[in-house]
């Protein structure tokens, strides 16, 4: 039983180094975390260090894990389970169609491949995710969207507000919110030279296009996140609203 404790702490000091990427992370934050001795951290770190698991650093400065490593997949805790089961039945009480089953499929690969004594966590999690709310029905090819936002290309849209009242727009799709009864496209809006969040039930008609928008989706991203957080924290709107 000893050695099963051990080898779950030496796959969670991976985990918390992977989770830092180019951070170094001291041993006195890998004991606070794991709820161990900073003399334990130490012995483990050289454990997997004879192992030949890149890390990278030294007592009193820090830890990374070198790029290149990986594991052999779903080696997974029981509470990455429980949040894997939880994540995916939101997924499917809210998802699109597509990502709904991809979600199904998720469960099902999980449930086959995980230890017997973990099974339980899979097959019956004690973890609930209802959604007894009506979902609006999309009037847009998610499948496309989301491919079109990977894609970083344009579309061109007819839009109706909660008026009624519709709009052509171009659009520069950059995410995908999904909210308890609908899902909104984050977009930056050609015709408004601002980012919009569009309603997928009110999109009337789209025109996938093959051009590429001409800044990066992680500088949108990222842009888009700094106008929001300084919009709420100035008090000038509130929490992002799934309507446009």
């Amino acid at each position: 039983m000893a050695a099963m404790r051990r080898a779950e702490r030496l796959f969670q000091i991976i985990q918390i180094l992977r989770r830092s990427k180019r951070n170094p992370i001291r041993a006195h934050d890998i004991a606070d975390e794991l709820e161990t001795s900073l003399r334990t951290v130490y012995r483990d770190i050289a454990q997997l260090l004879a192992e030949r698991v890149p890390i990278r650093g030294e007592a009193g400065i820090g830890y990374i894990l070198e790029d290149g490593f990986d594991m052999p997949p779903l080696m997974l805790t029981a509470d990455e389970i429980e949040a894997a089961m939880l994540g995916a039945q939101w997924v499917m009480g809210r998802g699109d169609a597509a990502l709904a089953r991809a979600a199904r499929d998720l469960v099902a690969k999980i449930g086959a491949v995980v230890p017997a004594h973990l099974k339980p966590l899979a097959l019956d999690s004690t973890l609930v995710s209802p959604n007894w709310k009506r979902m609006e029905v999309d009037a847009v090819d998610m499948v496309r969207l989301r491919a079109a936002i990977h894609a970083q290309t344009k579309i061109a849209i007819a839009y109706a507000d909660e008026k009624g009242q519709q709009s052509e727009r171009m659009i520069w799709p950059i995410a995908v919110s999904y909210w308890d009864t609908t899902r909104v496209v984050v977009a930056w809006c050609e015709l408004r030279k601002a980012f919009r969040s569009f309603r997928t039930d009110r999109i009337r008609a789209a025109d996938f296009r093959p051009e590429r928008y001409p800044i990066a989706r992680t500088r949108l991203t990222a842009q888009w996140r700094k106008e929001t957080a300084e919009a709420i924290a100035a008090g000038t709107r509130g929490a992002p609203s799934p309507t446009a």
